[in-house]
């Protein structure tokens, strides 16, 4: 017995030491605040969502104030949350055109950007409510108006680094996406970001090689900025082919009756990816949006079975097009045609994820379009509910007519 309790002790010890319970370790006691204030140079393009963390803070502070300043040492300071550093925002709630303080969310001590447009460019700190600063960022958002696109199926090559004096301008690209399709031919793209190098920086900012910041940078001397202005964003595209993965996508939320219904009769069509139904007037714009996509996504655009690929549809590639691609993944149909009638599909990360069925009207009444299986499914539904709500009266009626059969003609055992 002896034995045993030893046993069952050494075990009960062992099984307390393997789940024995780690402290997360705390950043902000291995990272001390530097002495002297220093600018993490970061850039972005417009239309982009961005985080930027409080790195280090101490730790009696229980919570941070971030500030916004357009140039340094700028007399107007713009306040970003409130003193207690609780603000939250939803990115689903955000406009393109809204203010950038409408536009920003403060969580876990970090400052989540949604959006940001080339007005959002400045210095961002993090301090207290008594405006002492902790930590900063220089961030540079450059416009995606003029971006140029480089395709390389077409042997074309980015634009070759610029010398001017002892200033170097050149693009950083960004890791490759993932192909936009899969099980057919699909496109991918880098994003390339305007950089440049000088002797004649700030000594302030932090740079990730030397001499090197973004061209937007709070850095760059404004001589500089000038020579630098012409250099526009790239985006080098070049077709991929990725296989699709086998997965099974159990699809939820299905009403009862359609579950009844496919036991009785055939089941109605169910489209693979949720479809959204729009009527468009004859000759007026339409943009159209990729649900949850942004614009460092891989996003891709089919109607019916063509594809629309950026090497004909992204817009610049040719000013006359009615229909092409922005740079923000959208699809735009300028001055809408019969023939644009049609269900466009959208992918999203190599993944097909939803669909938009559009019909084009001459007029300003709606036109109910047998071809769509909506109306289809509806129309099935509303024939078998009359069907079963006649069986179910031709019963009534034929168990009245039995009942009153029988009360009448009684039976008569001899």
């Amino acid at each position: 017995m002896s034995l045993a309790r030893a046993a069952v002790l050494l075990g009960v010890w062992g099984s307390l030491q393997a789940f024995e319970i780690v402290e997360k370790e705390n950043i902000f006691q291995r990272t001390p605040c530097p002495a002297f204030l220093m600018f993490d140079n970061a850039a972005y393009l417009a239309d982009m969502s961005f985080e930027l963390p409080c790195h280090c803070k101490p730790e009696e502070v229980p919570a941070v104030v971030w500030y916004y300043q357009k140039h340094l040492g700028s007399s107007h300071t713009t306040i970003l949350t409130d003193f207690d550093g609780h603000v939250l925002t939803e990115a689903a709630h955000v406009r393109v055109g809204s203010d950038l303080l409408a536009r920003f969310s403060i969580r876990m001590f970090s400052l989540l950007v949604f959006r940001a447009q080339p007005k959002d460019s400045g210095l961002y700190f993090c301090g207290t409510r008594k405006g002492d600063y902790f930590y900063a960022y220089d961030v540079d958002i450059q416009s995606g108006e003029g971006m140029v696109a480089t395709f390389k199926d077409l042997g074309q090559e980015p634009f070759s680094d610029e010398y001017r004096g002892g200033l170097r301008v050149f693009t950083t690209f960004w890791e490759w996406t993932p192909c936009d399709r899969c099980g057919v031919r699909g496109e991918q793209w880098r994003i390339g970001l305007c950089y440049l190098q000088s002797p004649d920086l700030s000594p302030r900012f932090l740079k990730t090689l030397p001499d090197v910041v973004s061209c937007g940078s709070r850095a760059v001397p404004r001589k500089l900025q000038a020579l630098a202005k012409d250099h526009t964003p790239e985006l080098l595209v070049q077709s991929c082919m990725e296989p699709c993965q086998n997965v099974t996508t159990v699809r939820r939320g299905v009403m009862a009756i359609l579950n009844y219904v496919s036991k009785v009769g055939r089941r109605p069509w169910v489209p693979p990816v949720p479809i959204q139904y729009h009527q468009q007037r004859l000759g007026h714009g339409l943009i159209i949006s990729c649900p949850g996509a942004r614009p460092e996504h891989a996003v891709a655009w089919d109607k019916d079975q063509q594809g629309f690929y950026r090497t004909q549809y992204l817009k610049g590639v040719n000013r006359s097009m009615r229909v092409f691609i922005d740079h923000g993944n959208h699809l735009h149909i300028r001055f809408t045609q019969l023939d644009d009638r049609g269900t466009y599909y959208c992918w999203r990360q190599g993944v097909r994820i939803a669909g938009f069925r559009l019909g084009v009207t001459s007029g300003g009444r709606y036109k109910v379009s047998f071809s769509d299986p909506e109306v289809r499914s509806a129309l099935e539904l509303t024939l078998i509910g009359y069907l079963l709500l006649t069986a179910v009266f031709i019963t009534i009626h034929l168990c009245r007519c039995c009942c009153y059969l029988f009360r009448c003609y009684p039976s008569f055992s001899p």
